[in-house]
């Protein structure tokens, strides 16, 4: 990356292509998918709350977007949700040529997914999983086609503890939502080195968005069963007083989604907050044997097989 800061006036045009962003009514997902439109591209809005995302929706359209924006709904903690979100996608697009793994959860008491999963493994990196999977036959069908997938710069203080992968032994919010950033690290990583040893057209690039102000800590009384105790209070008054605003978060993301694929992980600034910035991997993600180790038991969990990853395309 140039000396130079990159901000979202550096998009180039995106004419033609196609985008879908997870989690974008509100915060980060809401800035990315604004961005892409704004820049000419089509943009799916997939989220969970179809109210929140047409207002989302009705707000890029009102900014006078150069392309054009469709609402969702996608449920990351089902996988029956993914399956129908992905059949609808992909009866009305041609071509997939940017995902965006923005979507996630943090905080709360221990709870399920539809599909019994811990909820941050299940919704932060399960639903990736499989949504990626499920709307490969859409990234295949694009030229170059890039997945973005957004982790945390917590990724790089967590571990997969296989024998504890679902939290159900010993749960503590940070950890749970720090294992499940280093999965969707490791499984970026991951996609990205199938698809080249199968020779397939697709980049998978990943990134940080630093410390950014969110709601994903606010209003979640009536979904916990409980208010914020002590590490979400924490975890709030860091995002209040050191936070950056949720556009200056999203632009990690706007990079590996619109610029020439390079290899590096994109961070917010060297002291997460600030403009794009390549940083290093964090040593436990380049485990590769951790990587595929995660992969097959993601498959096995999900029902998801990526089979056009498994060998070599015929040339």
């Amino acid at each position: 990356m140039a000396a130079a800061r990159w901000t979202a006036e550096d998009i180039p045009d995106l004419t033609g292509r196609t985008g879908i962003v997870t989690g974008a009514g509100s915060g980060m997902g809401f800035e990315i998918a604004a961005q892409l439109a704004a820049h000419g591209a089509h943009v799916v809005l997939a989220a969970r709350d179809p109210g929140r995302t047409e207002q989302a929706a009705r707000r890029i359209v009102a900014r006078r977007a150069a392309g054009s924006v469709q609402v969702a709904t996608l449920d990351l903690a089902s996988l029956d949700s993914i399956d129908e979100f992905a059949g609808s996608v992909t009866t009305r697009l041609d071509a997939l040529d940017i995902l965006v793994n923005n979507a996630g959860i943090v905080g709360g008491p221990r709870r399920l997914t539809a599909d019994g999963f811990e909820a941050h493994l299940g919704v932060n990196h399960l639903g990736h999983f499989a949504l990626t999977g499920r709307l490969l036959p859409l990234l295949l069908a694009s030229r170059g086609a890039r997945v973005v997938t957004v982790s945390s710069s917590l990724a790089a203080r967590s571990r997969i503890d296989f024998d504890d992968l679902q939290s159900t032994r010993d749960y503590h919010m940070i950890t749970a939502y720090g294992r499940s950033k280093l999965a969707n690290l490791l499984f970026a990583l991951e996609l990205d080195r199938r698809a080249r040893r199968a020779g397939i057209d697709l980049q998978s690039a990943a990134c940080h968005p630093g410390v950014v102000r969110t709601t994903m800590l606010v209003g979640k009384s009536a979904e916990w069963g409980r208010g914020r105790r002590a590490a979400e209070r924490a975890v709030r008054l860091i995002q209040l007083l050191t936070g950056q605003p949720a556009a200056a978060g999203a632009l990690p993301a706007l990079y590996q989604a619109t610029t020439p694929a390079s290899g590096a992980y994109i961070g917010s600034g060297r002291h997460f907050r600030g403009a794009p910035t390549p940083v290093p991997y964090p040593r436990v993600a380049l485990d590769t044997a951790t990587a595929e180790r995660l992969w097959q038991v993601s498959a096995e969990l999900t029902g998801v097989d990526y089979l056009p990853l498994a060998a070599p395309r015929p040339r």
